[in-house]
Formats: structure tokens, sequence, C-alpha cells
């Protein structure tokens, strides 16, 4: 039997990255009153980088996570590094302009740049490797990569991209299931929780007070906003909210409404012999294909396959994970068919309803920022947020006001009916894949 837990447990889930992971480290509970002059709702990657960046800037910083570092989405992800943020900016041309659009692209190629720079410059072990694939499973997929292949040519992309058909596609990926690819060697691969557990070191080295079991349960807006825990209150100057899906129609009904919590689902394999590795991934790529119900998935360190996929948005997880998931795996790679599976988690994301990050002030408080609703491209655009946010607060840019002028759909029908509405939808495009 796979290794498994509730997936929304106080602790940790029983996952891969949780059974490797490098830095665990235990954060205190707030206790006690402070003030500082930011205070971080939120401690996955949005909150410890935006941490990082204004402790850079000398800004004294206290970030509050309800359980662990790292246990929500940034903990738990596929672990894929994918340039852009975003689904595709073009449709956002009258809102913001054709500047605006230009800015959000290179933004795409910057925050994956941040990752690997953050990365290097502290010594972050967390499995980086750089190789990507957006799969085709239909013929009309390899015109929506044509099209994707020419945008990154004219937009400047700096890093090796090539187009791989039916006939080419063996080169990367040893599977029949797919009409071709797009490879980006500017994207790849790591170990997320990894990752995130590195970078919450950096910001408590750089004097950061990171406190975890620490879950706000109210904020009290004002020229000084205050934030109240079950033990504990911050009052600081600025307050950012990232608690992506987490935040909740409680904590802020602004931000509540209009982020989706959205349910995937990931296995872990036993690990795979050399041959079996490169009978599937020959180059060690990480993979998404171009359906709205994908299937993601690469290689670990220790030669395990994570798969991924399985989007739930009905907020019910599904009884047996490695049931649900399996047969798209063996599908994929039928020269795996059997294979034991160890690990098999879960977890949440946030989804807006135009698929584009919402990162900005709120309307009634301009001294509370937020970033949420990363949609499955949370990696690095959760680093491009987190440096917007600092540099905003520090005025030394106002990048952020591109995504602040793009307007964002509350969902209808309060929490109660969001989530089947949403579902609806979904099923609608699901139909529109198997066409």
């Amino acid at each position: 039997m796979p290794h498994k837990s509730p997936i929304h447990s106080q602790h940790y889930p029983d996952s891969f990255y949780v059974a490797t992971a490098k830095e665990l480290y235990q954060y205190p509970k707030l206790t006690g009153n402070i003030t500082v002059d930011v205070c971080i709702v939120g401690g996955g990657f949005s909150g410890i980088n935006t941490a990082i960046e204004l402790r850079q800037r000398g800004y004294s910083v206290a970030l509050l996570e309800a359980k662990r570092i790292g246990w929500g989405a940034s903990g738990r992800n596929g672990g894929e590094l994918i340039r852009g943020i975003g689904h595709d900016a073009n449709q956002f041309r009258n809102e913001i302009g054709d500047e605006g659009v230009k800015s959000i692209q290179q933004m795409g190629f910057e925050a994956v740049d941040i990752v690997i720079e953050r990365i290097a410059e502290h010594k972050i072990d967390c499995d980086l490797h750089m190789g990507y694939c957006d799969l085709a499973v239909k013929p009309r997929h390899m015109d929506d990569l044509a099209a994707e292949y020419q945008d990154l040519k004219d937009q400047g992309y700096q890093k090796s991209i090539k187009l791989l058909d039916r006939s080419q596609i063996g080169e990367v990926i040893g599977s029949d299931f797919y009409q071709g690819a797009l490879v980006d060697m500017g994207s790849g691969h790591l170990h997320p929780l990894n990752l995130a557990l590195g970078e919450a070191r950096v910001a408590r080295e750089l004097g950061a007070q990171l406190f975890e079991y620490s879950a706000a349960e109210k904020i009290i807006k004002g020229p000084k906003p205050k934030v109240i825990t079950a033990e504990g209150e911050v009052t600081c100057d600025y307050l950012v909210m990232a608690g992506n899906g987490y935040i909740g129609n409680k904590l802020s009904p602004f931000l509540g409404g209009k982020v989706l919590p959205t349910g995937t689902y990931l296995l872990a394999t036993e690990p795979l012999t050399e041959q079996q590795c490169a009978s599937i991934i020959p180059q060690n790529m990480a993979f998404a294909d171009m359906r709205v119900a994908l299937d993601y998935f690469h290689l670990s360190a220790d030669r395990r396959l994570l798969f991924g996929g399985l989007c739930t948005y009905s907020g019910k997880d599904p009884k047996d994970i490695e049931a649900e998931l399996r047969p798209n795996l063996e599908k994929v790679f039928p020269q795996l068919k059997g294979i034991k599976i160890d690990y098999e988690w879960g977890g949440m994301m946030g989804i807006g309803a135009n698929r584009m990050p919402q990162i900005g002030r709120l309307p009634d408080a301009a001294n509370i920022y937020f970033a949420q609703a990363y949609a499955g491209h949370g990696v690095n655009a959760t680093h491009m947020a987190a440096r917007l946010i600092a540099e905003a607060i520090s005025q030394q840019s106002q990048r952020i006001d591109v995504f602040n002028d793009i307007k964002h759909m509350t969902f209808p029908g309060g929490p109660m009916l969001r989530s089947p509405l949403l579902a609806a939808g979904m099923f609608y495009h699901r139909m529109k894949d198997l066409l």
C-alpha cells in the first residue's frame, strides 16, 4: 500500500516530498503582541519570498503560517518550473494594452530566472533540472504549439526551444500517446518542498520572524493594520495576504470570492531502474499535456516517476488517489503497467475565473497587498508576485499596477454554489478535450 495520510491534516502530508525533505525546521507559534513594518499571512512561496525581498530592502517582517511552512500548494505541487504567468496575457489586451501584455510576458520569463538565481545564490538543494515539454494529445494541439513557438520567438525568448512532431517525439518521451511536443530548455523541474524550506531558511537568516501554527483569525484595517491570532497580535504598516486558496471568505470576502480552491493529486512510483528511466524519459525532462484536465509528470532525483493530474472542483477529494490516477499513468506509459506506487497525496491550488494571477492592493485599503490564484503555474509566478509587492511597498517600482488593472470576477453563488458552478463549467471543457 502506498504511503497516504489525510490531505487536510494539521501536519505535513505523508508525501514523497516530506519523506525526502532536507531543511525541516520547527518555527515557533506567535505568542504575545509584536510590531513590524510588514506582516505577511501565508507561509508558501508567495509569503516566504515576499519576506526575502522585503528583508533585502531593509523592512522588518513577520510571517504567519496557519500550519507548517510549505504545508499548502507550495510543498505539494508537481514541481514544474514553467515559463509564463497566467494563461495567455493576450486576452487582456483591451484592459492593459499592448505594453501591459508585453510586460506580463516578460515577467513570465523573469520569474523563472528569479527562482534559478535564488537557488544558486543560497545553495538550496532542491534537485533543479532544466528541460520541459508541452505535449500535444490531439492533432489540433500541434497548431497551438506551433503558435506558442512563434509567440515565444516574437517575444524574444532567449532559451532554446524546438517543435517535435510525432516522428521526433521519441527523443524526449517513450510514449505513443502524444502527437508532438514543444521543448523548452528554459523551464524544468525541482523538489518544491525543499525549495520552500530552503527559502524559509534564507528569510530566517535575513532576519524575518516566521511563525507556524499561527493562523490569522481576524484582520483589522486602518493606517496600522492588525492581524489577530489565537495567542497573539501583529501590528504593521503594510499587510500582505499570501494565503491563496486558503484565505477564505471569513478572513477576506473580497479575496475569498475571487479564488476557488481546486484539488490536484500525485503519485510517486517505486524507484525505477536506469533502463526504465531511459525508456520513458530519456532526457530527464518535465512534461504537461495541452488538455484542460491535464496530466503532468517527471522523474525524481532518486528515479521515481512523479505523476499528477485529476483536478477536482467539487471540494471533495478522491477516496483512492492511486485508483483514479493509475489508469492515466499506464495509458501514457504502458511499459510501467503494474508498477508499485509508494506515495499518493494531493492538495489545493487556487484558480480564478480568468486564470490570471490576482496581484495587487485591496480597493478599500491601499496598505494591504495580496497575491493569489496562480492556476497551476505558481512555482515561478509566486516569486514574481513577491518581487512586485516588495517593489511597490519600497516605492522602487509600480510594475504591480499592470495586474491591478486586470478585472477579476467574483465567483457567483457564494461559497456554497461556487464549486458546483465551476465544476459544471469545467465539465464542458473536459468534453471538448475528448473531441
